[in-house]
């Protein structure tokens, strides 16, 4: 039977997760991409190459992460944080995260992890700033 995580229990699947899928607004249409990620106070970090998903968020601040908790068919929990789009342009609050995002994941692409780990500009680093959060479960 189906029913709705209360907001702990709906950040507690966000913050177990380690891949979500990140929705967003691009001209008009609804844009959903998969994407690794960390928690911290309520915010949601992740950093990306510039793209249609850095385009469309810069042109559409309202986005929002869906992460799920898969057992089997029968056993599952799914949430979803809604909150705002933010670049993050300090050099410093920057390498953090960049650092912290490696840290979780060491096998990012080549690409990625070389520019990250040199702090290059090409890497946009943003965050989710979480205003809301829902959930359902199957148990």
């Amino acid at each position: 039977m189906t029913k709705g995580l209360n907001e702990s229990e709906a950040w507690a699947v966000i913050d177990g997760g380690r891949l979500g899928h990140l929705g967003c607004i691009d001209q008009d249409e609804p844009y959903v991409v998969p994407i690794n990620y960390l928690v911290e106070d309520r915010r949601i970090y992740s950093h990306s190459l510039p793209g249609r998903k850095i385009s469309a968020l810069r042109a559409h601040k309202r986005a929002c992460l869906q992460v799920d908790r898969i057992q089997n068919d029968f056993h599952w929990q799914s949430a979803i944080a809604f909150g705002s789009y933010e670049e993050i342009n300090d050099d410093l609050k920057k390498t953090i995260v960049l650092g912290q995002l490696l840290e979780r994941f060491p096998a990012l692409t080549p690409v990625e992890s070389h520019l990250a780990s040199e702090g290059k500009r090409e890497v946009v680093v943003f965050c989710l700033h979480v205003d809301k959060v829902t959930g359902a479960a199957e148990d």
